[in-house]
């Protein structure tokens, strides 16, 4: 097998990034926070673009990079709900939205953990789910996200390969193990159709039939 590394890099190269998402990078990375790859930014656009979504949850708010190039793509009707537990994470992300123009009302910021928040939201309401958050607790935000999901909605799992690790089996680390496990069952769930992309660290992509 070829080296697959350049072909990589100039994908992630080739997304285009303005002023407000380069902004909330570099917040990001003063707050301690790991952003989506520009990469895996211009596939969200696309996804939410083609989704012609209503209603989105975020798990793992970060410092906006992900919402704002989420809500780029939605349509001005949708309701995008983020949840994260740093109140300073949440604020940069609302500074993120209004420096890229989105309106306050488009977006509802929820504070607290997302093993308390899922569970509150309603069966069957939204459209696409986009999981970005700590890794041992993914496979269980994304078995909440399936309920969520409408027929024909999306859920999207960034770092799906935990940095490589999940496509080493030498690699026995409960996230990575937990990751794996996800794959597998959600492969073989028959509510799903499912697809991995290499892009960024790794999306992992399952629709609600």
């Amino acid at each position: 097998m070829t080296d697959k590394s350049t072909s990589w890099a100039y994908a992630e190269g080739l997304a285009d990034e303005d002023r407000a998402v380069v902004r909330a990078r570099e917040r990001s990375l003063e707050l301690g926070v790991s952003p989506v790859t520009p990469g895996v930014g211009a596939v969200l656009t696309v996804l939410a673009a083609t989704s012609k979504a209503q209603a989105v949850v975020e798990v793992g708010t970060g410092a906006g990079v992900s919402g704002v190039c989420l809500l780029r793509g939605l349509p001005a009707a949708c309701t995008f709900t983020t949840i994260d537990t740093d109140i300073e994470h949440l604020k940069a992300a609302r500074q993120a939205y209004s420096e890229a123009g989105i309106l306050a009302s488009r977006v509802r910021t929820i504070p607290g953990r997302a093993g308390a928040v899922l569970p509150r939201l309603n069966d069957a309401a939204y459209d696409l789910v986009f999981i970005d958050a700590d890794k041992p607790s993914t496979p269980a935000y994304a078995d909440e996200a399936v309920r969520l999901l409408r027929p024909g909605g999306l859920l999207v799992i960034n770092d799906a390969l935990d940095r490589d690790r999940v496509a080493n089996p030498a690699h026995r680390e409960l996230a990575t193990v937990r990751l794996r496990d996800l794959h597998r069952r959600f492969r073989e769930d028959e509510r799903l159709s499912t697809a991995l992309l290499p892009t960024g660290d790794g999306l992992f992509l399952a629709s609600r039939r």
